[in-house]
């Protein structure tokens, strides 16, 4: 599927194929590790709203995409139930700690990390979305085409505020650093399959 030129070029490389074949041939764990994303994409932006309480546009684009995610969230939920796919315990993968883990922890370079990453996650999950519409049933190809659009938004708005809140070179460094540390966790082996895991490493 074409993928938005925009977040192809953002990111530093494609989804591996056999990223595809192991979410196809497991589409339970895919859908409930999916739930589980766009939950933690909904406290993720609830978290930045407490912690930066004077930022007005920050405020402002996490109070709208935090009610986006949980309206994915039960989206979500709703196709698990007309698929009798019950919920069970799915631990995290490391993607998103992993990235975490390069943020800087001093202000105001830690927000601008923080969006940034914010900004990867959210163009890797539209390019994932990408990558396995053409290879899904109707009903849910068309549900996650119909997301692509509002991971491009909240990945354009994560990065038009860490260019807002910080300084532009400095800015363009942090993106250099996470796009990094990003594709090596897309590319390399992985151990269990997730939403947002590498290449499988367990077939």
């Amino acid at each position: 599927m074409h993928l938005i030129p925009e977040i192809d070029a953002f990111l530093a490389c494609r989804t591996p194929d056999a990223w595809v074949e192991a979410a196809l041939a497991d589409q339970e764990t895919m859908l409930i590790d999916h739930k589980n994303c766009e939950f933690k994409a909904a406290s993720t932006a609830m978290s930045l709203m407490a912690k930066y309480n004077t930022h007005i546009d920050l405020i402002n684009m996490m109070s709208r995409l935090a009610r986006e995610e949980l309206v994915h969230h039960e989206q979500v939920l709703r196709l698990m139930k007309r698929r009798k796919i019950a919920l069970r315990p799915v631990s995290a993968g490391r993607y998103a700690s992993s990235l975490r883990a390069v943020v800087r922890n001093h202000e105001p370079v830690k927000l601008v990390d923080t969006l940034v990453v914010g900004a990867f996650i959210e163009a890797r999950s539209c390019e994932r979305f990408a990558a396995v519409v053409p290879h899904l049933d109707e009903e849910l190809g068309k549900f996650y085409h119909g997301l692509l659009k509002s991971e491009a938004r909240h990945f354009q708005g994560y990065l038009k505020l860490a260019y807002q809140y910080g300084e532009e070179a400095d800015v363009d460094r942090a993106v250099e650093k996470v796009r990094a540390a990003e594709a090596e966790l897309i590319t390399a082996p992985d151990t269990e399959f997730r939403f947002h895991s590498g290449v499988p490493s367990w077939q």
